[in-house]
């Protein structure tokens, strides 16, 4: 049965969805083994999944695990998920920020893998803090707090984290059913009531094309209506790093800022339209622009603040970082990159950055990678600002010397200086629910 399966949707038929789940059940089972999964999914990559196929494999993953009961935990449980990007620790600031508002966020978030960053990787880099809650303790924190930031569980979803292994290794990361599956499966199995996406765009997202991007979050939206969930995606631009900083412990430092209300403004821009969705779907606020001033005020207000404090108190972390980032891991060694020309930040090769993050030690090219904490970038330049010729354009946390001077050259060539800047991709450019697309900036 496994080789016919394997062959006929390398062949580009539609399998029927008993024959999908009985495949997939015999790869729980260890009746498939590791190279027949891999062949499959690479014939997946290439030939797409039938939604009846997509539907019946998001069900098996599920059912591969245990699905958290919150509904002891009152109101409208809402979570957001990013497809991925550099720079990115909007998950750090967007769940207390909602949680303080009254609406309930169970976030179950990834690590880091390829160019890309995890949030679960950031909050351990706050001393002390555990992300490996049982599901017992995680409902039980929801319960009390309404919050909780924890890492995929042993008990949801177990088919998903063997299925990305392999997919990890056999380039079949960028695949849209394989990523919607992997991403619904967990979300429907943590017990939420609805979802919002961050779907990114540009030359640092996994999808970097439009047209991609929102088949993505199409496919999404449509399992969660399937499961009787509502989702509301957000396209993001993902064609220069969010924020300045890039890194575990640095992207805490920068988060914690925002969280004061400062730090950068693409950081807050995009923070700020995702809760508004989230408060929405919650049923907190009536519509987004009441959501958008109120989001904002709880910032300014301190209310967010004070509701990481008592997420980080309640799993185990330090809480003295919020009010002392000194206390966060540091790197050893601190440079410079000097620009070797005058001009204008023409572009930045956004993946670029992300991989020289990763040969940092601030990410991981596989699963097994140990990430060091404290090193990283501090980004001081965004496209279409003018350079002079040895102006410091960013700075380089790492762990040696000769790891420093690598990623300076890596930097030098991901910053492009030249006589103008491209254009820019919108930071918030369309909003995709079950009713179509709208378009929010051009």
């Amino acid at each position: 049965m496994s080789y016919e399966t394997i062959r006929r949707k390398r062949d580009g038929e539609a399998l029927p969805p008993d024959e999908i789940r009985e495949f997939f059940e015999a790869f729980i089972d260890e009746r498939v083994s590791d190279y027949q999964m891999s062949a499959f999914l690479m014939a997946v990559h290439f030939r797409g999944l039938a939604p009846p196929e997509l539907a019946t494999l998001v069900d098996v993953m599920i059912a591969s695990g245990a699905v958290a009961d919150l509904s002891a935990v009152p109101g409208i449980k809402v979570d957001k998920h990013s497809t991925g990007g550099v720079g990115d620790k909007v998950s750090l600031i967007l769940a207390p920020l909602v949680s303080s508002l009254g609406v309930p966020v169970p976030m179950m978030s990834g690590r880091g893998l390829g160019h890309t960053g995890g949030t679960v990787d950031k909050l351990e880099s706050i001393p002390g803090f555990r992300t490996d809650l049982t599901l017992a303790e995680y409902r039980a924190q929801m319960e009390r707090i309404g919050c909780a930031l924890i890492a995929q569980t042993r008990e949801i979803a177990p088919l998903d984290r063997r299925l990305y292994a392999l997919r990890d290794v056999t380039a079949t990361i960028e695949s849209i059913p394989l990523i919607a599956s992997s991403i619904m499966s967990k979300k429907l199995a943590e017990g939420i009531d609805a979802l919002v996406l961050d779907v990114k765009q540009g030359s640092g997202a996994f999808l970097p094309e439009f047209e991609r991007a929102r088949a993505l979050a199409e496919t999404m939206i449509d399992i969660g209506r399937s499961h009787g969930r509502d989702v509301v995606a957000l396209v993001t631009a993902m064609d220069r790093p969010l924020g300045r900083a890039v890194g575990n412990a640095l992207e805490v430092k920068e988060a914690f800022l925002v969280l004061r209300g400062e730090g950068p403004a693409d950081v807050r821009e995009v923070t700020l339209a995702l809760a508004a969705e989230m408060l929405v779907l919650g049923g907190a606020v009536p519509d987004r622009a009441a959501a958008h001033r109120q989001a904002q005020a709880a910032l300014v207000r301190g209310r967010a603040l004070d509701k990481m404090r008592e997420i980080i108190s309640a799993q185990g972390g330090d809480a003295r970082v919020l009010d002392d980032p000194d206390l966060l891991p540091r790197a050893p060694v601190c440079s410079d990159v000097h620009a070797t020309d005058g001009g204008v930040i023409a572009r930045m090769d956004v993946r670029a950055i992300g991989a020289a993050a990763v040969a940092l030690g601030a990410g991981r090219s596989r699963l097994d990678d140990e990430i060091l904490p404290g090193v990283g970038f501090d980004i001081r330049v965004r496209p279409g600002d003018p350079v002079d010729a040895g102006q410091a354009v960013a700075t380089v946390f790492a762990a040696d010397e000769e790891a420093a001077a690598h990623a300076s050259e890596a930097l030098l060539t991901a910053i492009r200086i030249g006589a103008e800047a491209e254009p820019l991709l919108p930071l918030v450019s369309h909003r995709i629910t079950a009713d179509g697309i709208e378009t929010l900036q051009t």
